[in-house]
């Protein structure tokens, strides 16, 4: 997923460029305003109030004039009123600095549940049937008996089949932001689902990195 990245503290922009990076975002970091509003478009934009050339929230205003792009205001500005009005103008969510990146990424995943529609109809990946709302999996017109977590790991590989996930991406949406325990949990799961779904799909273990669905 791209992010936009808008903050002119070097030191804060590349750690969370190279944390949000870990965990599978493509990050564009700009410095200023202006940039912001010339960088394109981005399925989420992080943007901090106290910029070189304008304030954040005249750069969040003119974002959700132009769009309904996600925007996250990060800053060190705990002032309810900035708070509020960061909310009013139509940030989405408002992270106070200091902040760790994972808190960051539990915001933005919380923010993207929101404003993406449930998913209308099941999914096909070819023999496999996948329907998030009901959370059922079919195979071949059948029923598999899935646990909740069994469902989650394959509703989350199967967002996009082919794609390598990392342990700890997988963890993170699957298990808990918060995990910091061994992800041998993670070996088993993946091991019942391979059991039974067979044939049908193929959940690659990539060694040092993680796990990818692969449909045939």
């Amino acid at each position: 997923m791209r992010v936009l990245l808008v903050e002119d503290d070097e030191p804060i922009a590349e750690s969370l460029t190279r944390g949000l990076s870990r965990y599978g975002f493509e990050v564009q970091w700009v410095r200023t305003g202006a940039e912001a509003l010339t960088a394109g478009d981005f399925a989420m934009v992080l943007v901090d109030l106290g910029l070189p050339d304008m304030d954040g929230l005249d750069v969040c205003r003119e974002l959700r004039a132009r769009g309904d792009v996600p925007i996250i205001v990060i800053s060190a500005r705990s002032d309810e009123v900035d708070r509020v009005v960061g909310l009013e103008i139509g940030a989405d969510d408002y992270v106070t600095k200091p902040f760790g990146v994972r808190e960051v990424i539990a915001r933005m995943r919380a923010v993207l549940r929101r404003v993406q529609p449930a998913q209308p109809e099941p999914e096909a990946h070819g023999r496999v049937r996948i329907d998030r709302r009901a959370r059922r999996v079919h195979l071949d017109g059948g029923e598999v008996e899935l646990t909740p977590k069994e469902f989650d790991l394959l509703a989350f590989l199967a967002e996009e089949p082919g794609a390598v996930f990392t342990r700890e991406q997988i963890m993170e949406a699957v298990w808990d932001e918060n995990w910091f325990g061994p992800t041998k949990t993670l070996d088993v799961h993946v091991g019942v689902l391979r059991r039974k779904l067979g044939d049908a799909a193929s959940l690659e273990t990539v060694r040092g990195v993680g796990f990818r669905l692969v449909l045939p």
